[in-house]
């Protein structure tokens, strides 16, 4: 398989699963929510939005190719909120081992922008040609 059918897969993983936590959290009664540590209702609404949109941003540039430099940019919003507020806030929570899996889908978004970053490093080069 070549990196890009590798990169495909994975994104439409990643997708997957932020469209699941994404309309999870806009869905579901806010005391259903609940978590290890408290959290504003509307920061969680908040972050679901992030999730969908984030998972709209990994598919449908590559696959309309409409400004595929999106993608890594998509990515990297999930890929922060996963390393830089579930691990800690699980860990937090108690269970060490439950904050593998935030960390894993933050490796798997790296893996994306890491990935597709020659397109965002190609538009950006095109604006520079075009200024």
């Amino acid at each position: 398989m070549t990196k890009g059918k590798w990169l495909w897969i994975v994104q439409g993983l990643l997708a997957f699963i932020f469209l699941f936590a994404g309309s999870t959290k806009l869905v579901l009664p806010l005391d259903k929510l609940a978590g290890p540590v408290a959290l504003p209702g509307l920061f969680i609404r908040f972050i679901g939005v992030c999730e969908v949109l984030g998972a709209i941003g990994l598919i449908l540039p590559g696959l309309l190719n409409i400004r595929p430099a999106l993608t890594p940019i998509a990515a990297s919003g999930p890929r922060d909120h996963h390393d830089g507020e579930r691990s800690p806030i699980t860990i937090m929570g108690g269970d060490v081992a439950l904050a593998i899996v935030p960390l894993v889908v933050g490796l798997l978004a790296t893996l994306v922008v890491l990935g597709r970053r020659s397109t965002l490093t190609a538009a950006v080069s095109r604006q520079a040609v075009r200024a």
